[in-house]
């Protein structure tokens, strides 16, 4: 029996999935079976949109091709490949093309897509299209990865045009870029469009919003005489255009250098004929303004930016044959801001402040809301809805950004913004400092008095000037009090175990409501003042000292938090070192092997009881950590047998972190001592001043992680209450697992318990979280039409951040974007987007650091320098720039990165001129 479904209306629900399938019967949610190219076709066309009328050959097709069990075996043995092993992908995926090209066309699938040609009129031209499962998605357009062939013609050419799409399933680009982005190959499949010919006078791309600048209200165009393939290749420079759809003018207009164009052949096939007179554009304005147009009504419809293949006929239609997601833009950021201002800029505070590449859980989102509307209303703002966040409260891709646009515009904002950024990130200060020549941000008042008197208030208000004054005198004592603080909020709200669900989650408003953000006053002058009387001392001496200098007395600071931990960490490993039977357990057995142990209580006691202790310590800790979704080291200590292992591979003549460090604050000592003698040749009250203001950074510095490190503690409070919570949600059938509630915010918790099913919201919001888990680039500095800042690079093709720690090494790069389950090589240098305090362990094996976000006081730098580690911080590119294994030269003290070379001693090269 054909199996051919041709009528219009809704695709039935057969018990055997159809083998064709008419484009105008495509519905929603048919994609497993058309693909995605296909079920876009079918949304354009159920819209009324114009597009070629043709057929689908399903999924179910290709699975009948391919059902034999040698397909399963070669797609099994290729998803165990990894994305870095090329040549292994390629070897498969040839044999895999092989074997769909020789397989036998059962003759039902062979009638059924003939029977669908006839149907399009006698031996009509058409395209064949491969329309893949895994194809324009959200995160992965995979636009060009299996082929298309144009201006088929007869029966024959059909099936063989069609039997070659379901092969480039197969081709070492498709496969490549599927390993690259995490889609496992099993478990795709692909249907192939068979659509008319649109007779073509020109064809082309259109973006509905330009995916180089972001902006969301340009759309750009490339078009070319005749078949689209000519620009979709790259085989001619098209005419490329910009029209800005808010005034319909067209901003951009480029010709191209039309060589040829692709034509279609009478009996089948295409041409490279003449293209036609030059300097003649292929599309007049008013097409360019209908293209526009129709390109917003194809964006309304995917409720998205689209990246859309159209032609234009000789009688002036446009007619549609692709629409996927522009895949490479930044989400906009939603926010709580006015709306009506014309532009807003957003920093990205959860990579740039807290060195978090990644995605944060709807759970850790909603916490930050709290905390951030906590803070505000300490700094006396109004913040109607806490749970909705403070009005600069903004959101982008499952990240936290903050709305700066009212401290761009004004006097106290320019003042404080740009000295705040640099201590944590450079490249985002110099992105700042841009945006305040933009006259779109131009300064709306003045006067500085009004920030000054807010800060007075709310410093007064919180007691800062006392516990400036006694950091100051007694630095001691206010280390103490600091530790005392610490320790009241961590017993303030404490739950006693008989308490309902309710009362706990109303713990973890008050956690991070209040909690969180009291503690900030009433730690951070403390560190301050050790920074602010630093910069006196170093203002004081002025030409007499050196940058280096100035970094030199930050070496070895003492009462850091972090260093502490990560120094707790290598001193529990050169204790399992000295018992060959744990140190072998330790090296030999998978983190899965050795947590299993470890549950059980089964590892050698020195590291059971070792491991145990530092979690009695630090277990609140992890990377992300100011996520309250993701899991602490408590939860899941896997991380740390990782890191362990690789401080083992530490020879016995290499010098141990903990003589780096105490080497470290002996430098930093004879520094100070050579600053106060250069000091006193201007006078004793010279010499006093900058005595005086080392001293405190040096006893006070260190403190700068300590209300971090408190916060976090109370953070994984919260977690502990909310993952009760989730465990009796799960038990009463009302979550699937407990830590589903991690995928829900703190209100809808709030609702489940109160009767409502939300599981429907779990499921969509993993997959987005893992979507975003996969992005790459996240933008420093976003505005609220799309546009991304950026800085022009180096003219010499050398990568230069700020120089973090001073120092030079050349080792080989080890770029990691998850420091679970990385092990670093003594030697090696780390290459990461960024860190927060769940990254350092990994700093004591690492020969340098390079990180592409960060400032001379973000976690990563502070650690860096205290442990002697050569670093470059906020070095924008670095990660598209180097290769994993790469050999590089890290230069701490002039803050450069370079591609090391066999010629000289210190010879480079330039980093951008490698193909990665």
């Amino acid at each position: 029996m054909t199996e051919v479904h041709g009528a219009r209306g809704a695709l039935p629900v057969d018990a055997r999935p159809p083998l064709v399938v008419a484009l105008d019967r495509i519905g929603p949610g048919t994609s497993a079976l058309v693909g995605g190219k296909a079920a876009n076709l079918g949304v354009l066309i159920a819209a009324g949109l114009r597009v070629p009328d043709g057929v689908c050959v399903t999924t179910e097709a290709y699975r009948r091709v391919t059902g034999e069990a040698r397909f399963a075996v070669l797609a099994d043995k290729l998803s165990g490949v990894p994305a870095a092993d090329t040549a292994a992908l390629a070897g498969l995926a040839g044999r895999l093309r092989a074997a769909v090209l020789g397989a036998p066309v059962p003759d039902e699938v062979a009638e059924a897509v003939t029977a669908a040609y006839r149907k399009l009129g006698d031996d009509v031209p058409v395209a064949v299209r491969s329309s893949a499962t895994a194809e324009d998605l959200p995160s992965a357009s995979f636009a060009g990865q299996q082929d298309t062939f144009l201006n088929v013609v007869g029966e024959e050419a059909v099936l063989d045009a069609v039997r070659r799409c379901w092969a480039s399933l197969w081709t070492d680009r498709a496969v490549t870029y599927r390993a690259t982005n995490g889609i496992d190959g099993r478990g795709v499949r692909l249907a192939v469009v068979v659509q008319r010919m649109a007779g073509a006078r020109s064809a082309g791309v259109m973006f509905t919003a330009d995916p180089v600048s972001g902006r969301r209200h340009w759309v750009t165009v490339d078009a070319a005489p005749g078949l689209g393939e000519a620009v979709v290749s790259g085989a001619v420079n098209p005419d490329h255009f910009t029209v800005d759809t808010d005034t319909d003018e067209v901003v951009e207009r480029r010709l191209g250098e039309q060589r040829f164009a692709i034509r279609p052949l009478p009996g089948g096939g295409t041409e490279h004929a003449a293209a036609g007179p030059a300097g003649r554009a292929c599309l007049d304005e008013d097409e360019l303004r209908a293209l526009a147009a129709l390109g917003r009504d194809v964006e309304r419809l995917f409720g998205c930016p689209q990246d859309v293949e159209w032609t234009l006929d000789v009688d002036g239609r446009f007619w549609l044959t692709q629409s996927r997601p522009v895949t490479t833009l930044y989400p906009l950021p939603v926010t709580n801001a006015r709306g009506d201002e014309e532009i807003r800029a957003y920093f990205c505070y959860s990579m740039v402040w807290q060195g978090i590449q990644g995605p944060l859980t709807p759970l850790g989102l909603s916490g930050l809301r709290l905390v951030a509307s906590g803070m505000a209303r300490l700094a006396g703002l109004p913040v109607p809805d806490p749970y909705a966040g403070p009005s600069a409260y903004a959101e982008s891709g499952n990240r936290m950004f903050l709305d700066i646009t009212t401290a761009l515009r004004g006097a106290g904002g320019r003042a404080a913004l740009p000295g705040l950024l640099k201590m944590v990130d450079n490249q985002t200060a110099k992105l700042v400092d841009e945006l305040f020549a933009d006259p779109r941000f131009a300064p709306t008042s003045t006067s500085k008095a009004g920030l000054v008197r807010r800060l007075g208030r709310i410093a007064v208000r919180a007691g800062v000037p006392l516990r400036v004054a006694e950091a100051v005198l007694r630095p001691a004592a206010a280390r103490a009090r600091v530790a005392r603080v610490g320790a009241r909020h961590a017993e303030r709200f404490v739950t006693p175990d008989a308490v309902s669900p309710r009362q706990r989650l109303e713990t973890v408003r008050r956690l991070l409501l209040e909690g969180v953000p009291s503690l900030f006053p009433r730690m951070v002058p403390v560190p301050a003042v050790g920074g602010a009387a630093l910069g006196i001392a170093l203002k004081r001496l002025g030409d007499d000292v050196s940058e280096e200098e100035g970094l030199a007395l930050l070496r070895g600071l003492p009462h850091n938090v972090t260093t502490e931990m990560d120094l707790g960490l290598w001193q529990l490993a050169d204790r399992v070192r000295r018992q060959p039977e744990a140190a072998g357990l330790l090296r030999d057995s998978t983190a899965a092997e050795l947590l299993r142990a470890y549950r059980d209580g089964a590892l050698p006691a020195v590291l059971q009881q070792g491991l145990g202790d530092f979690l009695d310590a630090f277990g609140h800790r992890a990377v992300a950590e100011i996520d309250i979704g993701a899991p602490r080291w408590t939860d899941d200590p896997a991380h740390l047998f990782g890191v362990l292992a690789g401080y083992l591979s530490l020879t016995p003549e290499s010098v141990s972190p903990e003589k780096q460090f105490s080497d470290g604050a002996e430098l930093a000592e004879r520094t100070a001592a050579e600053l106060v003698a250069r000091a006193r040749k201007h006078g004793r009250l010279s010499a006093a001043v900058v005595r005086l203001g080392i001293r405190c950074a040096r006893e006070l510095l260190g403190l700068r992680e300590v209300t971090k490190f408190h916060s976090v503690l109370l953070m994984a409070q919260a977690r502990r209450e909310l993952l009760l919570i989730g465990g009796e949600l799960a038990s009463d059938g009302r979550l699937d697992t407990a830590d589903d509630i991690c995928f829900l915010e703190l209100p809808e918790i709030a609702r489940a318990l109160a009767g409502t099913d939300v599981r429907d919201l779990i499921g969509p919001r993993r997959e987005e979280f893992a979507r975003e888990s996969l992005r790459r680039h996240v933008p420093r500095v976003l505005l609220s039409d799309g546009t991304e800042p950026t800085l022009a690079p180096a003219a010499d093709g050398t990568l230069v951040g700020a120089a973090a720690s001073a120092g030079s090494v050349t080792g080989p790069a080890r770029v990691v974007y998850d420091p679970v389950g990385a092990v670093l090589r003594p030697g090696d240098i780390l290459v990461a987007p960024s860190t927060d305090p769940g990254w350092t362990p990994l700093f004591l094996t690492a020969g340098g650091v390079v990180l592409e976000t960060g400032g001379v006081n973000s976690h990563g730098a502070v650690v860096a320098r205290e442990y002697g580690i050569p670093a470059v911080v906020g070095v924008p590119g670095v990660l598209s720039a180097v290769s994993d294994g790469q050999e590089l030269t890290v230069n701490g003290s002039l803050g450069t990165v370079s591609a090391a070379t066999d010629g000289p001693a210190g010879e480079t090269a330039d980093l951008r001129e490698r193909d990665v």
